[in-house]
């Protein structure tokens, strides 16, 4: 179970390899230090931030987010360090929030590498501190532990690191805010909050998934715990409920949905009559485009699935909750052990809980049908770049002369009703890598699914993926490389190949994996030093300024250490200049390299080749079923694609 920490609580840590994840409604500054057994911190080189990411055995985020992950290995921590204290602080930006009393409560939870929650801190009473010690692990007689400590500092980040013993601190916390505001511009946004908003919801309740607090739809309860020692539940940035779902409709606020005002008004439904809900629109929501409106009404629609479900799941909790106590509190009492007034309880107990979940059922069952209505209306308005490979739009499809804001990759839906699928969609440029895992996995249909048949499927889901970035941007602008060290991939790679869209045949055998990772390798250098030196008009002729991908197949094999080193450092670096990594492996097989190749695994995006329960939602956090975009059968929309791919690349000379 989920340790729900209060300030000063501790918890005893069952594993020493963590993730420690920190939502907030605004993007916050995370760090870490390393302190020995009486907190002292030793210097710089203990101290974790955005400017210097990664010690041994501790990684954070390089710029400020709404959302972090900082990865934990307490056995790799140097020698001497006992104590890992989590730092978040406001960044130093013009118009932003100075202190903390400004913005949601921060909320910040221990899980281990599965995702499953260990221990959790929401990070009330804060005021005028801008920079706050959230939680600390530490080390008692061999065994970690992690304590809430929620400690916050009005002088900020100088005067937090300064109680921790570092000296020059005002430098250092100067040197970070510094990096903060050079990464600033790639933060993650969080979810406007605002009174207004362009879409209405009715829902069951709150955000708020965790018990004890019930969903306001149902009656106050009666406390679950003395209220001097109840642990503060955890709300997901974003807004919450106002009142019963019964009394009036609950606004939610969603991801890039508020924007300026665009050139002209979004399409609007035609007045709901009374009693009725009001018909779906595709592309209801603001944006400069129709494509950036359908791409915030996905978000929404993400969104809105997310917090219906939370609320149901919460109503759930709460309901079994109530009903132990309520027999807890009836059988307590000798007099209803013997003849029926024991029994009685029971069955009041349980008919109050089953009318409870009924009632939360039905308001989820409203907001579900009213989402699957508005899937229905905006599946088929999608442009290529968003819809799935049977979408009729694929077969009328054109290269386009620009890029469009997104491509997707997948669907996602929950367990509460899994025909209502939302697009997952990832930003273009790609920010981050993509890793299919030809792994067998936990889910049930890699469990029933051969290795060898998994790692073709795999090598398949490669191919549709970069087949579909060749497909949306403009001739000659994108190039695949693909590197097969043993040439197993031919059965998959053939379309790419026939088709003739590939930047060279798939490299094979050690002297072809060193050529491409060198080629690409020297791509990242020259343009790296050409923007820092503001001299991009000295890169060489013959250096491809557009975006490259480099499709690995069957990770780790053919891959010695330098390749291994090369190819991390394309996965580092290669993003900000225009080089993507799209690999298929199986982590397991890639152990012998030991902890060295974590820091790769964590900066891709993994997606499977079958469906798997592995992605989380930035809200509320459920394990949301991937579902990766599969061609129809006998369909041969891939080929017609990639040959109007290779007619645009010969039209244009490229």
């Amino acid at each position: 179970m989920t340790a729900e920490l209060v300030r000063g609580q501790n918890h005893t840590l069952p594993q020493t390899r963590l993730e420690i994840r920190v939502s907030a409604g605004t993007p916050v500054v995370a760090g870490a230090t390393l302190g020995d057994e009486r907190g002292t911190v030793r210097g710089v080189e203990w101290i974790a931030h955005p400017g210097s990411p990664q010690l041994p055995g501790l990684e954070v985020s390089q710029q400020a987010a709404a959302d972090h992950r900082l990865a934990v290995d307490l056995e790799a921590l140097p020698a001497g360090a006992h104590r890992v204290t989590v730092l978040l602080a406001l960044p130093v930006a013009a118009g932003g929030p100075a202190r903390f009393g400004a913005v949601p409560a921060p909320f910040v939870a221990v899980t281990g590498l599965d995702g499953a929650e260990i221990a959790t801190f929401t990070l009330t009473g804060l005021d005028a501190e801008s920079a706050v010690s959230a939680l600390e692990l530490y080390r008692r007689q061999d065994a970690w532990k992690v304590r809430a400590v929620g400690q916050g500092y009005a002088g900020g980040l100088a005067e937090m690191l300064a109680d921790q013993g570092v000296a020059e601190a005002t430098g250092l916390a100067g040197t970070i805010q510094e990096a903060v505001t050079r990464g600033l511009a790639r933060s993650v946004a969080p979810p406007p909050r605002t009174q207004g908003g362009d879409r209405v919801r009715h829902a069951t309740g709150s955000a708020d998934h965790r018990p004890p607090t019930p969903p306001p739809a149902l009656e106050p309860p009666e406390p679950l715990t003395d209220p001097a020692t109840a642990p503060q539940p955890h709300t997901a940035p974003g807004p919450a409920a106002a009142g019963p779902a019964s009394d009036g409709p609950i606004n939610y606020a969603h991801p890039r949905r508020q924007h300026a005002a665009p050139p002209s008004p979004p399409p609007t439904a035609p007045p709901a009559q009374p009693g009725q809900a009001a018909q779906p629109v595709a592309g209801d929501a603001t944006g400069w485009s129709m494509d950036e409106r359908l791409y915030n009404q996905i978000w929404g629609m993400f969104e809105d699935l997310a917090r219906a479900v939370a609320a149901y799941r919460s109503a759930v909790d709460f309901a079994e909750s109530r009903m132990d106590q309520e027999l807890d509190r009836a059988l307590s009492d000798p007099r209803n052990r013997i003849g029926g007034a024991g029994d009685r309880a029971r069955e009041a107990a349980r008919a109050k809980r089953d009318e409870l979940t009924s009632r939360a059922r039905e308001a989820l069952d409203r907001d579900l049908a009213q989402l699957a209505a508005e899937a229905a209306v905006v599946e088929p308005a999608l442009p290529a770049a968003y819809a799935g490979w049977g979408n009729p739009v694929w077969h009328a499809h054109r290269v386009p002369m620009e890029i469009p804001m997104a491509l997707r990759i997948g669907d996602l839906h929950l367990p509460e009703r899994t025909d209502l699928r939302v697009p997952l969609l990832v930003r273009l440029p790609l920010e981050r890598g993509i890793w299919v895992d030809s792994g067998r996995t936990a889910s049930e249909a890699a469990a029933l699914t051969d290795t060898d048949r998994l790692r073709k499927l795999a090598m398949e889901t490669a191919v549709a993926h970069a087949a579909r970035l060749l497909a949306v941007y403009p001739p000659g602008e994108f190039s695949v490389h693909v590197i097969d060290p043993a040439g197993a991939a031919a059965g998959p790679l053939a379309p790419l190949v026939d088709a003739g869209v590939l930047a060279g045949p798939p490299a094979a055998g050690a002297g072809g994996v060193a050529s491409v990772l060198a080629h690409l390798t020297r791509r990242v250098d020259l343009v790296q030093m050409a923007v820092r030196a503001g001299a991009a008009d000295s890169l060489p002729p013959d250096l491809d300024t557009g975006e490259q991908l480099l499709v690995v197949n069957d990770f780790p094999h053919g891959f010695d250490d330098r390749a291994v080193t090369q190819l991390r450092y394309l996965a580092d670096e290669g993003p900000a200049v225009g080089v993507h990594l799209l690999m298929v492996a199986d982590r397991e097989e890639a152990s012998a390299y030991g902890p060295v190749l974590d820091p790769l695994w964590r900066s891709l995006l993994r997606i499977t080749p079958v469906a798997d329960s592995h992605l989380a939602d930035p809200w509320v956090g459920h394990a949301w079923t991937y579902e990766p975009l599969a061609v129809p059968p006998g369909s041969r929309v891939l080929e017609q694609v990639l040959a109007a791919v290779a007619a645009a690349r010969r039209a244009a000379g490229r």
